[in-house]
């Protein structure tokens, strides 16, 4: 295998994947590379709806709870999404009807989009809409978890949602702007050492007819609505691999880069949007093992809906410590390192800057919290898998596998690691900040240490909840 080195104008080297594996670009540029993927898992996507619609209401004998929300969420957030950034969204199946209905066909459809053609408003193109459908996401989650019935309309109803808004608007407004996951996903992609860029960007400028915004015979102008030229960062390309088709200068390439090449790189936009999407997200990894393996039953029961007033009074305090508490808490500390810097900058801006060190500590938290659970409840998936609705069924022979948990004993070890290294990933991204802004490093640990302050506050929370 010939290995390409290539030093772009970003930090840090590069390995073109694509150059070093000539097989897998032949792949990748098929028509049917993503169309495939997505057809492929789609199937046990449409079972789980099914198993959740008309199986067994038990959630740990039925394939929608266990496929969906232990084996998928464990391998998206221990593998794909550290490992591989926004992979999942290449592969997404719920996206999948809306865009072939506006293609008018599944492979090799038409750029011209079977669509109203409305643009999303400009005042909704932020975070702040997939951070909505989050939160209201994870204050049924408990629910959620443990109600087939619900996971499947829940599952449903994201995959209608999406095609009502194919029809409606261009392109995949869903994905990029509405969709609560691939909100999280593109976040933390941020953290993944692989990345899609483009080689050369005086080689975009030139190109006049800009094949990857506009499409051409060979694939589609790209669906989430980006510009190659202009990308420097994970959050926003789906990977979705059309402009790799497109680009007629073979402009394009995916690398194999430094994990957290993204992390702490000027923050142009003055919106918290993003900074609020890696807060809520760390607040919910500090939340939901807190509800769901702490030592308060009454709280487990007031998240599960057993009352209404139980859940209100759970919901409010949800709400108040991902929106206020854990926020305002970081805004104290961003406003201690604003005046410790030299850098110059507003409050707001060093929030903004400094949520990129929050990013790490999110991902390992909720790679811990992905680890224990898959740990304790995986062994479900044996039954699931041979009986999926429930109706005694045994496909594989396996129907009858017990519960069998998986190092308990070693397990919240393992997830002291995990968080341990996130923080000094965190530590490490919080102090690149500070020293961008003090290339002589005079203040630049000063003005970090209140953020760090914050990290190894929310560090010894995890831990206190992991290890007793």
């Amino acid at each position: 295998m010939k290995v390409v080195v290539r030093e772009p104008a970003s930090s840090g080297r590069r390995i073109d994947l694509l150059e070093s594996a000539p097989r897998l670009r032949r792949i990748v540029l098929s028509r049917g590379f993503q169309p495939i993927l997505m057809l492929v898992m789609l199937a046990p996507f449409v079972l789980a709806i099914v198993a959740g619609l008309v199986g067994t209401s038990a959630g740990n004998r039925n394939f929608g709870i266990v496929f969906v929300w232990i084996v998928w969420w464990a391998l998206l957030m221990v593998f794909l999404v550290p490992g591989l950034g926004r992979a999942w969204c290449t592969v997404c199946p719920i996206p999948a009807p809306g865009e072939w209905v506006q293609r008018r066909g599944i492979v090799g459809g038409s750029n011209r989009l079977r669509t109203m053609g409305l643009r999303w408003p400009r005042r909704l193109r932020n975070m702040w809409t997939q951070n909505t459908g989050f939160l209201l996401l994870a204050l049924f989650s408990t629910v959620i978890l443990t109600r087939p019935s619900i996971s499947a309309g829940v599952i449903l109803g994201m995959a209608g949602v999406a095609l009502g808004m194919s029809l409606l608007f261009e392109k995949r407004v869903f994905c990029r702007y509405v969709c609560p996951i691939g909100g999280f996903i593109g976040l933390y992609s941020m953290t993944a050492p692989v990345e899609l860029r483009v080689r050369d960007r005086q080689v975009c400028v030139d190109h006049r007819t800009k094949d990857c915004i506009t499409g051409n015979e060979r694939g589609y102008g790209c669906p989430w609505m980006v510009y190659p030229g202009k990308l420097d960062r994970n959050l926003d390309c789906g990977l979705c691999t059309e402009c790799l088709k497109t680009c007629t200068m073979d402009n394009v390439v995916v690398n194999l880069r430094r994990p957290g090449a993204d992390l702490g790189r000027p923050v142009r936009s003055k919106k918290v949007d993003e900074a609020f999407k890696a807060l809520i997200m760390l607040a919910c990894s500090i939340i939901y093992p807190a509800v769901l393996f702490g030592p308060w039953s009454t709280i487990k029961e007031w998240a599960a809906f057993e009352s209404f007033v139980g859940w209100a009074l759970y919901a409010a305090g949800f709400l108040a410590a991902t929106l206020l508490v854990v926020p305002g808490l970081f805004w104290l500390a961003a406003a201690a390192a604003a005046r410790r810097s030299c850098g110059g900058l507003s409050v707001r801006q060093t929030f903004n800057e400094y949520a990129h060190a929050l990013i790490p500590i999110g991902l390992a938290a909720w790679i811990a919290f992905s680890v224990g659970f898959a740990l304790t409840n995986g062994s479900y998936a044996l039954a699931a898998v041979s009986d999926p609705l429930g109706w005694g069924w045994n496909l594989f022979g396996t129907r009858d596998a017990g519960w069998t948990p998986f190092l308990s004993g070693t397990a919240p070890g393992i997830q002291a690691a995990i968080i341990l290294s996130g923080l000094v990933f965190s530590l490490r991204t919080g102090l690149r900040i500070g020293f961008r802004h003090d290339p002589s490093g005079a203040t630049a640990v000063r003005a970090t240490a209140p953020v760090a302050m914050f990290l190894l506050v929310c560090t010894m929370a995890l831990l206190w909840l992991y290890l007793g």
